[in-house]
């Protein structure tokens, strides 16, 4: 996933080249006219600033929504014409108001006609002057305007208006919405609430490494030619070869973050709330305040505003002292009575306005940091209030207090959605109630779990307890009545609601009208899993077998159907691949349904039809399914399966689903071509021409996928285009479909998937005319029986999800349907072993997919369709591979990841046994038997006098878990280790040697830092940042005092924005095939939708700015390429976190445009950080590491640190060698850069040895005549040139002594142009001064290439990358 090549296949519905060929030249040079980058909200103000979401890597993230995405909307894909047309309706020209506040001059807004008031409203609470208001109405012409109100319907609103702001009294409410925002402005720079993770703030530090604003400033600081003053020397632990990994780094201290006080204590008054006669006299609460110069005074909120009153501490005493300088804000009372707080505060809000709004806007959901730096805790009443109040989510915004969270859930999806604007409106409404939902569930998790919930049903014993708490429903992941019990009991409770959470996410991406599913949020915090779901109107009223009107409550055993559910579920069949079926109930009568028997179909008091426990959505993966009688595929046998797994849920991932069915449907295309090439071979010469024998037509997986070459048919065009002519981007060819079967779903034609999902239009439109000739229809029957199609007449494969489910019977006379159906499984089963994972090896040796952690490992394999499950054969198979070594950066991740998730599988067990006082104690020691060489780790019980001596009598109502309380305390290192080793054998079937953590380090090259973070990260603990002494075997590295906190890990599902993501689609196509504006612009107009519907924060959005930033540069405009960047990295940072490998790669790009614009030492501070993070996450051991190393040598060798600079090419030239192999053409250009420097160094003979290396590398891969070679061949003269007169000087010093006459030799230092090149080549950026005629040229041979691969033909290896054509129009 982050890769060099991490875009999106280019092949998009509604882009279609033909209508581009006429528009062609005008690409690449006229690049100024960028539209508009950023919808107003980007100031961080604006309404939808408060949305977004937060999930990998922009488009192609869990491709299984998207894909089911791009079939879901149907009528979204109306063609971009149409799309482009809606578009511009919503963008109504902005216009200009005057705001008038009171006490300041009045000053211009823009804003837009459909902006409702209310979005004024929060920019004046944002901005400098007039932030400290909250309560007041703004007024035009004496009239008030409605806050919820559009501007546009607002009458004598127009250009040059003024508005005035007009102080209304304050209720409560308001008084305690402006108490809460003062705290919110005295806290703006304090990033404590991002360490605490909560109300969606997180870290972000770009700002400390470029002084501050890039954009305008930074052409201020411009540091182009003092190349003296910059200090390039990076500290000692980022250089090559250091094995110094520190943790403080992570978090540089920000100089803005020494909070400067303006207030010591502002907090409730203990006389709240005010009796009934001070009520009437309009007070409506008692603040009680220190300011900076410890004078304590006691305020009271009137509906007036505010004044100070004469109580104390233990006197009240409400009268108005004397004077009571009453103000209608806080602020202007503490400024008249705190000088400090007046020159403080100011200060603070120029600060904050000044910061990017990208560091301060919330996130959509929350991101939790793993290291925090020890905060001094200080009174905070909001907090406080925040705690001990109920409130739950933001009610006290909303009439009525508590949410119906699935009343909300279900409005949004009904929301009308026929063109744009309706769609944008209603994506905006299901994204901001998802995140909100995801947030107030998460928050009701916790509390369930920290016991400040009372159980619905109290009486049962713990692990039975179910809970309601604003309005969602909670239940924690224990086999509970049994139910699971022929499953694998706890396991498979463990599991369900995982797989139940795929399940929503894919109804809910078909999307049909009609269809209901729960608000679903699996959160996993202290070792418990608690599912949490928004809870069915009608439900808790009605026992469960009453309400259950379709699918099963006892796991097929009794089963009913309702004509109503068939008629839905039929509509999702196609998509999801689901085969419609009947099994038999109790009575032994068929009864016909479209779901596994599980799904659950109830129709609640609100009339919806709700679909739940969807947890067998997907077909079951038979490699992991134990079935007696049942034989696999001999693939999958070979490789050792069918293994038992812990429970019966293994499902096969709907990415893998995908891959299959497109993996077919090139098998059928090829197959129904051969047939259809027969017979005409038959009616052309009715004699001696032999015919092709129909070897491709056994049904079983293995003949297609492992001999590919008997399926290669004489290409005869006539046949092709006989079989391919109607399938669109598909060119089934034979050659296509077996490269398909080698290389899995890398076959680069990825057709809309409509190819698949309408199959009886596109096979049938395909043999329309033939089908009435017999031949033909036998031709497509035989084509059909061979892959496992349903029908008989078209391509359509469909999956039964009850085949192997116990308990589960099919009538009779379907015995043949079941028998196909038990084949197809077994296909999909040998699918995944024998073509997505050798796919997925091939990907990582060509470094088209390059993990850099678990994370994008984990992504990688599930991109593909491979389970997690599966890690311990992918790590086997990388063990075969002849190319192992090219292969080493993959397996220790992969490795890595397989030892942290079994840790986290042991630590999920062995913190139910732990009590709340203990946490700390407990989480330290099991840190410390995982990572620290200490051998005989001792836990620290809490001190007696805090055990409670009255246990015995509270056993019943006690927080979930139990058993021996200091059970915990006994785990030892080599025992935890033992337990790892026996975790891997019996889950991933993978043999670790390794008793203690000192042998893995050794065995597998990890650093202890890496595992420390992937543990962290995946069980939600929070360490202090400090060094720790992992190796010391005298004491234990963590204390409980490093403890800092425990998170939840929540998983949820992200709704999409689907116009937004085909215009994104449609953009990078279009950049693809050349042309560089027209992409630009709907890029641009994809970011806009993205802000229209996630807000100003959002992966997604990321992604877009990123290629914004590459296009801006390619196209010559720095600047803008800069300020995107920057917009990506910091979005990066925020919504991924500071050092996920995705932002590591934003950082190396914003460091290449801040050298293009000058800023040299920025970037190299740019780089810098990006290699600490990068050392951090991967060590130094990495493919990417050589490109990162390449960018510093080269910035280094511009501001002429020549020996620095060397450290870095070389190391880099070092990591290619081992990576690409010693003949790769990435080798022969390290080579050649470092020859560069020592030619700068003047040093010849070592740059003549260099540049010779390359030289050969360039004429053995691109022979004599290559530019590249004659190049290298021009710089191999001169250097020799340089060499001899060189060794003239000396032999003349030599000779002569100190009157020798020497010629001055010419030292170049390089020039920045010459640099910026070379970076420009690493990078995977080339620019060509193109002529017209050669721009023709190029967009024909691109459009030739992409026909190529599509046809699976072209494979140049990506060693060339910096020199391929293609590469011409890069997207990263």
């Amino acid at each position: 996933m982050v890769s060099k090549t991490d875009d999106i296949p280019a092949s998009v519905p509604n882009c279609n080249p033909a209508d581009l060929a006429d528009e062609a030249g005008d690409g690449a040079q006229d690049g100024k006219e960028t539209s508009k980058t950023c919808v107003k909200d980007s100031c961080g103000c604006g309404p939808s600033a408060d949305t977004a979401m937060v999930n990998g890597d922009g488009a192609h993230e869990h491709t299984g929504e998207a894909d089911s995405k791009r079939d879901g909307s149907s009528e979204t894909d109306g063609g971009e014409d149409s799309n482009e047309q809606e578009v511009i309706v919503i963008q109504d020209t902005g216009f200009t108001v005057k705001i008038q506040a009171p006490g300041t001059e009045p000053f211009d807004l823009q804003v837009s006609p459909q902006e409702m008031v209310q979005e004024i409203h929060q920019v004046l609470m944002d901005r400098e002057d007039t932030c400290h208001r909250t309560c007041f109405s703004l007024q035009l012409d004496g009239n008030v305007l409605d806050n919820f109100a559009e501007l546009k319907s607002i009458e004598g609103l127009q250009e040059g208006s003024l508005l005035k702001v007009v102080e209304e009294p304050y209720t409560v409410r308001e008084a305690r919405i402006h108490v809460r925002h003062i705290r919110d402005l005295l806290k703006s720079l304090d990033p404590s609430d991002a360490y605490n993770g909560v109300d969606c703030n997180s870290l972000s530090f770009l700002s400390i490494f470029t002084d501050g604003d890039l954009g305008d400033s930074g052409k201020r600081k411009k540091k182009g030619n003092e190349l003296e003053q910059i200090d390039c020397t990076p500290p000692e632990h980022i250089l090559p070869g250091s094995k110094d990994r520190p943790l403080v780094p992570l978090q540089p201290q920000n100089k803005d973050w020494k909070p400067m006080q303006c207030l010591k204590v502002l907090t409730m008054s203990g006389w709240n709330p005010p009796p009934g006669n001070r009520k009437m006299h309009g007070d409506l609460m008692y603040l009680c305040m220190v300011t900076v110069e410890e004078r304590h005074v006691s305020v009271t909120a009137s509906t007036r505003g505010f004044y100070l009153n004469q109580s104390t501490t233990y006197n009240f005493n409400p009268k108005p002292s004397n004077p009571s300088f009453l103000s209608h804000s806080l602020v202007e009372l503490l400024s008249q009575i705190s000088p400090a707080f007046k020159k403080n505060f100011t200060a603070m809000q120029k600060k904050r306005v000044q910061r990017h709004p990208f560091e301060r806007i919330a996130t959509p959901f929350q991101v939790y940091s793993w290291t925090a730096p020890q905060v001094d805790h200080a009174m905070d009443c909001v907090r406080a209030e925040d705690a001990y109040t109920s409130r739950l989510g933001y009610e006290e915004h909303i009439p009525g207090q508590t949410r119906d969270w699935n009343e909300e859930l279900q409005t949004t999806r009904e929301l009308p959605r026929k063109n744009l604007p309706e769609r944008l409106l209603r994506e905006r409404a299901i994204f901001k109630v998802h995140s909100d939902f995801a947030a107030a569930a998460t928050r009701g998790a916790m509390a369930v779990i920290d016991g400040n919930v009372m159980a619905i049903n109290p009486g049962e014993e713990t692990r039975m307890q179910m809970f309601i708490w604003n309005n969602i429903f909670f239940s924690l992941g224990f086999d509970v009545r049994d139910h699971y019990r022929e499953l694998g009991g706890d396991a498979a409770a463990h599991a369900a609601p995982t797989n139940d959470l795929n399940g929503v996410r894919a109804y809910g991406a078909v999307d049909v009208e009609g269809l209901y599913t729960l608000g679903t949020v699996v959160v996993d915090y202290r070792g418990y899993r608690v599912t949490a779901q928004s809870i069915i109107p009608g439900i808790l009223e009605r026992e469960q077998e009453q309400s259950v009107i379709y699918g099963s409550i006892d796991f097929g055993k009794t089963v009913v159907t309702h004509s109503k559910y068939l008629e839905l579920l039929e509509k999702t069949s196609r998509q999801l691949k689901v085969h419609r079926h009947n099994v038999l109930n109790e009575k032994n009568e068929a009864v016909e349904l479209c779901s596994s028997v599980e799904c659950k179909g109830i129709i609640g008091n609100d009339g919806r039809h709700y679909i739940l426990d969807l947890l067998r959505t997907f077909p079951p993966d038979l490699n992991f399914l134990p079935v007696d009688g049942e034989e696999l595929s001999p693939e999958s046998q070979r490789q050792g399966f069918p293994r038992p797994h812990p429970h019966r849920l293994a499902c096969l991932r709907q990415e893998l689903i995908e891959a299959f069915v497109e993996h077919r449907y090139l098998l059928f295309m090829k197959m129904a071509a051969l047939q259809l090439m027969q017979q005409k071979a038959n009616r052309d010469a009715k004699a001696g021409v032999p015919a092709i024998t129909e070897t491709a037509q056994a049904p079983s997986e293995s003949n297609a996928d492992t001999t590919p070459t008997q399926t290669a048919a004489p290409e005869s065009p006539s046949a092709t285009e006989a079989s391919a002519d109607s399938t669109g981007p598909m060119e089934s060819s034979a050659s296509a479909a077996s490269q398909a079967a080698a290389a899995g779903d890398k076959s680069p034609p990825k057709p809309t998937m409509n190819g698949v999902l309408e199959p009886a239009a596109a096979v049938n439109g395909e043999c329309k005319s033939p089908l009435e000739d017999p031949k033909s229809r036998e031709v497509v029957l035989n084509a059909c029986k061979a892959v496992g199609s349903i029908s008989n007449t078209s391509f359509d494969i469909r999956f039964n999800p009850d085949i192997f489910s116990p308990g589960v019977r099919f009538p009779d006379d379907s015995a043949d349907d079941i028998h196909k159906q038990k084949q197809l499984l077994k296909d999909a089963a040998a699918f995944l072993v024998s073509c997505q994972i050798p796919s997925l090896v091939k990907d990582c040796l060509d470094h088209s997919a390059l993990p850099m952690d678990g994370a994008t490992l984990t992504e990688a394999l599930r991109q593909r369709g491979i389970n997690i499950r599966y890690l311990g054969t992918v790590l086997e198979f990388v063990d075969k591979t002849p190319a192992k070594a090219q292969l080493e950066h993959f397996y220790r991740i992969g490795i890595s990841e397989l030892i942290t998730r079994c840790a986290k599988h042991i630590f999920k067990t062995y913190l139910q046994g732990v009590e709340l006082s203990a946490l700390s104690a407990a989480v330290s020691h099991f840190l410390n038997c995982f990572l620290s060489s200490f051998p005989d780790a001792v836990a620290h019980l809490p001190p007696d006098e805090l055990v409670s001596r009255r246990k015995s009598r509270k056993r019943r109502n006690r927080v979930p878990g139990g058993g021996d309380n200091t059970a915990w305390a006994s785990l030892t290192p080599n025992e935890l280790w033992k337990n790892i080793a026996s975790e891997a054998k019996s889950y991933y079937h993978f043999t670790l040697q390794c008793e203690s953590v000192d042998q893995v380090v050794e065995k597998y090259g990890f650093q202890k830092t890496t595992l420390l973070r992937e543990i962290s990260v995946k069980t939600g603990i929070q360490i202090l940042m400090k060094e720790y002494n992992f190796d010391s075997r005298h004491k234990p590295a963590f204390t409980e005092e490093d403890i800092l906190n425990i998170f939840p890990v929540v998983k949820h599902v992200n709704p999409k924005a689907s116009d937004a993501f085909h215009f994104f689609q449609s953009g990078q196509a279009k950049v693809q095939q050349g042309f560089l504006k027209e992409g630009c612009e709907l890029i641009n107009e994809a970011l806009n939708l993205f802000n229209n519907v996630y807000g100003a924060m959002h992966v997604e959005i990321c992604a877009c700015l990123r290629l914004l930033a590459r296009l801006n540069y390619i196209m010559g405009d720095h600047a803008e390429a800069l300020s995107n960047q920057q917009k990506a990295v910091l979005m990066s940072e925020r919504v991924l976190g500071i050092e996920h490998p995705n932002t590591i790669q934003e950082y190396m790009h914003l460091a290449l445009y801040c050298f293009a614009n000058g800023q040299l030492s920025t970037a190299l501070k740019l780089l810098y950080r990006a290699r600490y993070l990068m050392l951090l996450v991967s060590g130094e051991d990495h493919p990417e590491m050589a490109l990162l190393d390449s960018n510093i040598g080269l910035v280094l060798h511009g501001v002429m640190e020549y020996d620095l600079s060397l450290r870095f090419l070389e190391n880099a030239l070092a990591v290619n060698t081992k990576y690409h192999g010693a003949r790769s053409l990435k080798v022969a250009l390290s080579h050649h850069l470092v020859a560069r420097v020592y030619e700068s160094k003047a040093e010849f003979r070592s740059a003549l040895q260099h540049e010779k290396e390359g030289y050969t590398i360039y004429k053995n891969q691109m022979g004599e005549a290559h530019e590249k070679t004659k190049e290298s061949s021009e710089f191999l003269k001169y250097l020799t040139q340089q060499a001899v007169s060189l060794q003239r000087t000396m032999n003349e010093i030599y000779k002569n002594g100190s009157n020798a006459s020497i010629t001055p030799l010419k030292f170049t230092a390089p020039s920045m142009a010459s640099v910026l090149e070379q970076l420009n080549i690493i990078n995977g950026i080339i620019f060509i001064p193109l002529s017209q005629k050669d721009l023709e040229n190029l967009k024909a041979e691109v459009q030739r290439r992409q026909q190529l691969q599509e046809l699976g033909k072209s494979d140049d290896p990506t060693e060339d990358r910096p020199l391929e054509l293609e590469d011409k129009i890069p997207i990263d």
